[in-house]
């Protein structure tokens, strides 16, 4: 077994597939129109067959509850491994993106948190 989508509730499909492939370097993998929605899912270019990330709408009634709790807390939504998450986040500094957390060393690894600019929390990770 393994995982083949995972998915992060966004506001905006169009604002986030930008964010997701022009600011974090994804690759749009379907865009498959379902009424007002679109099943939309990015990949890595360095993994084009591997897990997929849904964009998925959340219009949902408990989503928008859940992501607010989520945000409050600090809780990222996702988690993307970096080769160097200090130079990863220079670079989307460098593009305006805003982060919770500047890189951290802690144990085994360093992280960083930036908003996605669609209601969540993303956590950059390299292991050490």
């Amino acid at each position: 077994m393994k995982i083949y989508i995972t998915s992060v509730f966004v506001d905006d499909q169009d604002k986030a597939l930008a964010f997701y492939t022009d600011v974090l370097g994804f690759t749009k993998k379907h865009a498959i129109p379902l009424g007002e929605a679109q099943w939309l899912t990015v990949v890595s270019p360095e993994d084009p067959e591997g897990t997929e990330l849904l964009l998925e709408p959340d219009g949902h009634p408990a989503v928008g509850p859940y992501k607010k709790a989520l945000v409050a807390d600090g809780i990222p939504a996702a988690s993307f491994q970096v080769p160097d998450v200090q130079a990863e986040y220079e670079r989307l500094r460098g593009l305006g993106v805003t982060f919770t957390q500047e890189p951290l060393a802690a144990g085994p690894v360093t992280t960083a948190v930036f908003d996605d600019t669609c209601g969540n929390l993303i956590q950059i990770v390299t292991p050490a």
